[in-house]
């Protein structure tokens, strides 16, 4: 792997790349960094330029100071920038989490960029927000949102070497070696950068706007979503809701997996990925 900087849309933006062929470019979710696509990076450099960024107020990455800065618009033009910065007009993107609801917004805005989406346990927006109005068991789930918008939480997750992070993520993994002891080391120093804390927790405080039910927030690229289904954070209504907004759909469930499927099931997740881009390989071709 390869690591990089490069100045762009207002920032400087740190990633890791390897490999070469067509690009993919992978964003990783909260409270994670570009580390976290290791299997992944691995896999697909085989035959792609895999590129994984820190995305914006993460580890080596820019922090801005101010939660403006983290608005979705920003997050999307991060993205775009760098495709530019590669040299590459058109790319696959697979995004989880935090990464998966700005791949969501970048596939809406952007669609003539992407090949394929992939979106790993990741809500797409319009069905998010509608669950967030109606559900329970999704606003519960979700409850976290709001005391990571309080002022100071920042010292919460950072006390004892970060325990509450950790728990967060091995608390609720399917088993308990998910998360090795050179992963928590890779954590825990990009968590100590400064500014990272905040800069991480920006992404829950700047204001979203309201997406109305029947919002038209369609995704028209062909798109796989892989998903956990013992996901603590997402309801697996997520996923039920997608065929009205997303018409060229594949899903694949895994039933033991949880938020942290890319973790817990790497070899499945690269052979779902590979699958799926062999298939609209193909279906291009006959065309």
């Amino acid at each position: 792997m390869e690591d990089c900087y490069a100045d762009l849309n207002g920032i400087r933006l740190h990633y890791i790349k390897a490999g070469a062929g067509p690009l993919m470019i992978f964003l990783h979710g909260f409270p994670e960094f570009s580390y976290a696509w290791n299997a992944q990076l691995r896999e697909f450099a085989k035959d792609h330029l895999v590129v994984a960024p820190d995305m914006r107020g993460y580890n080596l990455s820019a922090k801005p100071a101010q939660v403006d800065q983290y608005a979705m618009p920003n997050l999307v033009g991060d993205i775009r920038a760098l495709a530019d910065h590669l040299g590459y007009k058109k790319f696959v993107l697979v995004a989880h989490d935090w990464g998966g609801v700005v791949a969501w917004a970048f596939a809406i805005r952007f669609p003539e960029l992407l090949s394929e989406l992939i979106s790993i346990n990741a809500p797409h927006p319009a069905v998010f927000a509608k669950l967030l109005r109606e559900n329970a068991d999704q606003q519960k789930a979700s409850s976290y949102i709001g005391a990571f918008q309080n002022p100071g939480v920042e010292n919460y997750l950072a006390a004892d070497n970060f325990a509450a992070l950790r728990q967060a993520m091995a608390g609720s993994a399917a088993r308990p070696d998910v998360f090795s002891d050179p992963d928590w080391q890779a954590y825990t120093a990009a968590w100590s950068q400064p500014g990272a804390l905040t800069g991480m927790l920006n992404y829950y405080r700047v204001p979203r706007a309201a997406i109305p039910d029947g919002a038209n927030f369609k995704v028209t690229v062909p798109t796989l979503v892989l998903w956990g289904e013992k996901d603590h954070a997402l309801n697996i209504l997520n996923v039920d809701g997608l065929p009205a907004y997303v018409p060229n759909l594949t899903v694949q469930r895994f039933p033991s997996g949880t938020h942290w499927v890319v973790h817990e099931h790497p070899t499945e997740i690269n052979q779902a990925i590979r699958e799926f881009l062999a298939f609209k390989t193909q279906n291009a071709a006959a065309r």
